[in-house]
């Protein structure tokens, strides 16, 4: 008589066994490395904007954007201003036109609402956004610019 191929009830325990303890110590791994590839992103996404403010600061006589009324923050960093901060016309662009500093305001992917990740809440004290409204948080008086961490208590991305 022939022995029967195959395995047996025990060795396919032991092998399921072995499968769950490696996937409960690499799944974590992966949950970590999404999280520091967002703040990787949020860090390098402060330091360009905070950059553009600069700049924008520099060609504009030390005024900051979003601080000439009617012209809001996002419309200074992804529009064309002349010196003064007001908009200038996109479509004929001329010598003493500035920007756009920004192609589009970046998103804050820690916010859970993905349609208010690139809104940008500003005010001349440090505004505070108590909500998911906005996923940065702008101050026009100083330029200070942060991510919106207020949905997470634990978490302060003013870096």
């Amino acid at each position: 008589m022939r022995a029967k191929k195959g395995f047996t009830l025990v060795e396919i325990l032991i092998v399921v066994v072995i499968l769950g303890i490696l996937a409960a110590i690499v799944i974590p791994q992966f949950t970590d490395a999404s999280t520091e590839a967002k703040t990787s992103s949020l860090c390098s996404d402060l330091q360009s904007m905070r950059s553009q403010i600069e700049l924008y600061k520099i060609q504009h006589n030390d005024n900051l954007p979003g601080t000439v009324s009617g012209v809001t923050f996002a419309q200074s960093m992804t529009g064309y201003t002349l010196s003064d901060g007001t908009l200038a016309d996109p479509q004929a662009p001329a010598d003493g036109v500035y920007g756009p500093y920004l192609q589009k305001i970046p998103s804050n992917q820690f916010i859970p609402v993905a349609a208010n990740q690139n809104v940008v809440t500003a005010a001349a004290t440090t505004p505070d956004a108590p909500d998911n409204s906005s996923g940065w948080i702008y101050n026009t008086a100083t330029g200070e610019v942060r991510a919106n961490d207020t949905y997470d208590t634990n978490v302060h991305w003013s870096l």
